[in-house]
Order: structure tokens, then C-alpha cells, then sequence
């Protein structure tokens, strides 16, 4: 008798997030990223998101998290998901080339003690890299989120959160996991100061 595909999956997204969950170089990552875009909001920066697929979707609920609420009733944090404006994404593509729809929003809203953070499960995407690089070079605190094929991204990378897998949907729920859980961590630690603004 085969097992139910449904049942699998859960067995599997469950035993990753259990890698996930003993990754202490991937917690450690998520608390440095956490601490970064905490200290980013405080001193008035912002956070921008990108992603491609459905990490551009990841990208979105990050955002949203951050400027709506994650489980707090608090003032909201400025974050943008470079994915969302269609005719910026298609003008940008069609007169610069796909590879730099993301590169020249930064170009244009980024600023220094902002913070990219770039979602590619494969680290080899060119938007994202192309990206990654004009951030670096504008003075943008880089990090990145990705699979175990995309260790390469710690060469642009401030700080990389690294799924413990190399299949998409999987490292994709750990990363919303981790993208919660810093989310969480985020709203805490700027609760303290919502009385002062």
C-alpha cells in the first residue's frame, strides 16, 4: 500500500524544519539579521525585498509583517517588496533588461543603513545578484535567504540564512518559519520604544 503523497510531505517539511531547528549556524543568522533590521528601523531606515516566483510572494508577507503588524498593535516599520509595482517591474525590464528590475528600484529608493534582504532558493538568480551588488555598493546592509546550492551569496551577503535542503518548496517554508520568527523577535524588541514615537 503506498503512503498518502499529503502525509509525506508533512513528514518531509516536518523532518527539514527539525534540521532547520538545530541549525545553530541557521539561528544564528536569523538573530543577526533580526538584530539588523531592528537596529535599521530604529535609526529611521527601511527594509527592501526582493524575490522571483514564489519568493517574490515571500517577499510581500515579509513586507507586510513588518508594516502592518505581526501579532502587536504598534506603530508600523517602513519595509517595501521591490515585486509589487507591475509597471516599474515591466518599464525596467523591457528598457533596461530583466536582470536589473530590482537593481534600479535600489538604485532609486535605496540609501545608506537601509537593508536589502534578497529571497533565492537556487543564489544564482542574476536579478538577485545584480541587485545584491548595487546594494553593496550604495552603502545597503545586505542579507540573503536561500538553499543549500546557494552558499555562493555569502560573497554579497552581510548575512545569509542557509534552509538545510535543496528542494524549492521546502526551503521556502523554512524560510517563512525563520522570516516569522525574526518578525516576532523584530516587534518585541522595538515594543519598548512604540511609546516614544
Amino acid at each position: 500500500m503506498s503512503q498518502n503523497p499529503i502525509a509525506v510531505h508533512f513528514q518531509q517539511s516536518l523532518a527539514a524544519l527539525q534540521r532547520a531547528a538545530n541549525d545553530t549556524t541557521l539561528l544564528a543568522a536569523a538573530s543577526e539579521i533580526a538584530v539588523t533590521i531592528i537596529d535599521a528601523l530604529r535609526s529611521g531606515n527601511k527594509v527592501l525585498l526582493i524575490g522571483n516566483g514564489g519568493s517574490a510572494a515571500d517577499a510581500q508577507h515579509i513586507a507586510s509583517e513588518i508594516v502592518g503588524r505581526y501579532r502587536k498593535e504598534r506603530p508600523g516599520y517602513a519595509a517595501i517588496a521591490l515585486t509589487t509595482d507591475t509597471s516599474a517591474l515591466t518599464a525596467i525590464s523591457n528598457d533596461y533588461g530583466f536582470e536589473r528590475i530590482f537593481c534600479r528600484q535600489i538604485e532609486s529608493l535605496g540609501r545608506p543603513g537601509d537593508i536589502l534582504l534578497a529571497l533565492s532558493t537556487s543564489g544564482r538568480s542574476p536579478n538577485i545578484l545584480t541587485a545584491l551588488d548595487a546594494a553593496r555598493r550604495l552603502g545597503l546592509v545586505t542579507a540573503g535567504f536561500t538553499g543549500l546550492k546557494g552558499q555562493s551569496l555569502r560573497e554579497v551577503c552581510d548575512h545569509l540564512l542557509v534552509a538545510p535542503s535543496d528542494d524549492t518548496p521546502v526551503i521556502q517554508q523554512i524560510h517563512m518559519t525563520a522570516a516569522h520568527a525574526i518578525c516576532d523577535t523584530v516587534e518585541h524588541a522595538l515594543a519598548d520604544g512604540d511609546s516614544d514615537r
